[in-house]
């Protein structure tokens, strides 16, 4: 199952990237909403080869998931790739420059179910694609005005 969708942002291209790559930003976010969060790797810089392991209540158990960082071409792609006992998958962050001061954000997130039980998950998410698909947009169109509304309050 994929999700997909991009979102244009009144942002240079290299804050964008700066921003989407703010890993301990990401990790604080993901505890403070009850996940436990762990590095598994000992890198300095943000890079190939950055890994975590996630722990999350998702409808009544805790959920365990290890996501790896597998390219990252600074300043325009970052490709992670997650596993689970009963699912996979990847997310791909793509930027592109529109302008000196635009930046199209395109985010493209597929679940890759590994036994039985994760398709009938799966299944039952296809049938709720339009909401899932709606909800996606919106946290990502909501993350798009954030970043925009931080870099105009940095310059102002």
């Amino acid at each position: 199952m994929k999700f997909e969708t991009k979102e244009d942002i009144a942002a240079p291209l290299e804050y964008v990237f700066r921003v989407v790559s703010d890993f301990d930003g990401f990790e604080r976010q993901a505890m403070r909403r009850g996940a436990e969060v762990s590095r598994l790797d000992a890198l300095s810089e943000p890079g190939t080869g950055m890994a975590w392991d996630i722990a999350f209540p998702l409808r009544g158990k805790t959920r365990q998931l290890q996501i790896e960082l597998t390219d990252y071409d600074l300043p325009h792609r970052m490709m992670f790739e997650s596993r689970s006992p009963n699912m996979g998958g990847h997310m791909v962050v793509d930027l592109v420059a529109l302008s000196r001061q635009r930046t199209r954000l395109g985010l493209e997130l597929e679940l890759k179910p590994q036994n039985l039980s994760a398709r009938l998950l799966v299944q039952s998410l296809k049938l709720a694609r339009n909401n899932l698909n709606k909800r996606f947009q919106i946290r990502v169109a909501e993350f798009a005005k954030t970043t925009e509304e931080r870099y105009e309050g940095r310059m102002a």
